[in-house]
């Protein structure tokens, strides 16, 4: 029993540190996508301001992916910690 729980934690811990350094990553790989050709602050930009525009979407809302993972991981750690008390 007591080789789950650590197991558990150890494993919760591990996720934990990588998603760390995910989130890490990501929040480096936000551009400044102003000096492109094609942007445009007022409306929808195009071209290559366009792409890197949906690129900095697309980084943000992987970002938001990283810690719902990290949350259900912890839940999901807690409920058989308390299942196994």
């Amino acid at each position: 029993m007591e080789n789950n729980l650590m197991a558990l934690i150890g494993a919760f811990i591990g996720i934990a540190i990588l998603l760390g350094i995910g989130t890490q990553i990501l929040g480096n790989t936000i551009m400044d996508c102003s000096n492109l050709p094609g942007y445009s602050a007022n409306s929808t930009s195009t071209g290559w301001a366009g792409q890197c525009e949906d690129n900095n979407v697309q980084s943000q809302q992987a970002y938001g992916l990283l810690v719902i993972v990290l949350i259900v991981v912890a839940a999901v750690v807690i409920l058989t910690v308390v299942k196994l008390l």
